[in-house]
Formats: structure tokens, C-alpha cells, sequence
């Protein structure tokens, strides 16, 4: 328990938690008004990849190159910090539904959670955990302002605010999240 307890100050686990959590709930409030619509996937979007860049700050330590030295197995560490970003973010979003305004269903949740902390691990892999939010941003905002996604590669560019349901984004999802997943568990962060 000792260890799991500083393992989570390293990583600014409850720091991050409070940013995932305080974004979730100015998100919901902003939404209260219903100028998004009920349909509209931009806001859940928003409160996922928020959660998610903000969560992505403990994918690296105070000091890789020692937590290499480390004689412990990293790579189931590192494979449940990346799959629990990836469940508290989605959790978070859909407690807080729970009080009332519904952004997203609990697929679109699911779906984008799962895509989205792929999406963080392989920015820190690539980057280093100080970088690893640029990739979900930068997807983001190009899903954002893209045009309509009428062919199969728009369509898995703009996969976060595709329907729950259809074929290209939950495979876009799945192939992020086990990628980005097994990628930073077996290198870790950049140095």
C-alpha cells in the first residue's frame, strides 16, 4: 500500500484527479443551457480529451531514467495506469451526468475513453509525458473543424464525434487503446 501511495504522488495522481473532476463539472454546467443539443458530441468530447490530457502528466515520473533503474516490473504498472486513465475519465464524465443533464451515452463514453488514453500513452511513448497531450488535442481540433466525414478515412479521422455504433470509430478506439497501451507499457515515457 506504501508503495501504491507514492507511486501516486509521483505521478500527480490527485492533482490530476481534481482537474479531470473540476473540468467534468464546468463542462456539465456549461451544458445546463442545452445550446448544445442533446445529440451533440463536441462537449462529451471536450470533457474526455480534457480529462484525459490532464490525467496524462503521471504517465512520466520526476525522473525516468531512475524509475528505469528500478528492479520492478514495469510493464503491468505502467498497462493498469494507462487502462485506469482510461476508466476514471469515463467514470467521471458519467457520475457526473448522473445529476442530471445527459452529454453522452455510456458507449460514446466508453468508446472515446478507451480511444483517447491510447491516444495519451502513445504521446508520452513518442514524446515524453510533459508532450503527451498534444496528440489528443491536435485530433481534436482537427475532428472539430474537418469537413463532413462522408468517406472511411474522414471518418476515422474524425472518429471522437462519430455515433456510438458506427464501424470506423469504435475500431479507431480499439486499435488506439491497444496499441497505445501495450506501446507505453513495454518502453514507457520518453526520456
Amino acid at each position: 500500500m506504501r508503495w501504491l501511495t507514492l507511486y501516486a504522488r509521483s505521478r500527480q495522481v490527485p492533482a490530476s484527479l481534481a482537474v479531470v473532476v473540476i473540468g467534468a463539472v464546468v463542462v456539465w454546467a456549461l451544458a445546463r443551457d442545452g445550446s448544445g443539443g442533446p445529440g451533440d458530441p463536441r462537449m462529451p468530447a471536450l470533457v474526455i480529451v480534457a480529462g484525459a490530457t490532464a490525467a496524462s502528466t503521471g504517465l512520466g515520473g520526476q525522473d525516468v531514467a531512475l524509475d528505469r533503474t528500478a528492479a520492478i516490473r514495469w510493464v503491468l504498472r505502467r498497462a493498469a495506469h494507462v487502462l485506469l486513465i482510461g476508466a476514471v475519465v469515463g467514470a467521471v464524465l458519467l457520475a457526473v451526468q448522473a445529476m442530471g443533464e445527459d452529454l453522452a451515452t455510456t458507449a460514446f463514453v466508453v468508446r472515446n475513453s478507451a480511444g483517447l488514453m491510447g491516444l495519451v500513452a502513445i504521446g508520452a511513448t513518442v514524446g515524453g509525458a510533459q508532450y503527451a497531450w498534444t496528440l489528443p488535442i491536435a485530433w481534436l481540433s482537427f475532428s472539430l473543424f474537418a469537413p463532413a466525414p462522408t468517406s472511411a478515412p474522414m471518418q476515422v479521422a474524425t472518429w471522437m464525434l462519430l455515433p456510438p455504433g458506427t464501424a470506423a470509430g469504435t475500431w479507431t478506439a480499439l486499435v488506439l487503446a491497444v496499441a497505445g497501451t501495450a506501446a507505453y507499457a513495454v518502453a514507457g515515457p520518453r526520456r
